[in-house]
């Protein structure tokens, strides 16, 4: 059974650093993809950033030169490093598997695509 769980969010100020963290239950070889996405209350789930299992990586326009994805198989762990924080960065976090195609250039794969998902951590910046 695969099984997603986030942690590492926080609060922190505008400029600050917070580094996120999935631990997968091993099966995520069984996925093509993982991402992390976020959500506000009332917006849809918007996909942050993806890896996917030949290591293409793409980003939402919002998030890129100031979030980084990466994934360390040996450990079953997926990684979000997120810099320079904003306000409208605050949203809750959450780690998915799936089965998509990630091309390079192209916004990160859409939530449909993901068919496992992690509890959420939540991550606030404040001005």
């Amino acid at each position: 059974q695969v099984q997603l769980v986030e942690s590492g969010g926080g609060s922190v100020q505008a400029g600050g650093s917070l580094r996120l963290s999935c631990a997968d239950s091993g099966y995520a070889y069984l996925g093509y993809c993982m991402g992390w996405f976020r959500q506000t209350p009332g917006k849809a789930r918007e996909g942050v950033a993806t890896i996917d299992t030949e290591g293409t990586i793409v980003y939402a326009e919002s998030v890129k030169g100031r979030f980084t994805i990466s994934q360390d198989n040996a450990k079953n762990t997926l990684s979000l490093q997120m810099n320079s924080l904003r306000p409208e960065d605050t949203a809750m976090y959450y780690c998915a598997l799936g089965a998509c195609t990630v091309v390079a250039s192209r916004p990160p794969p859409s939530a449909v695509e993901y068919h496992y998902w992690g509890q959420g951590t939540q991550v606030t910046i404040s001005s």
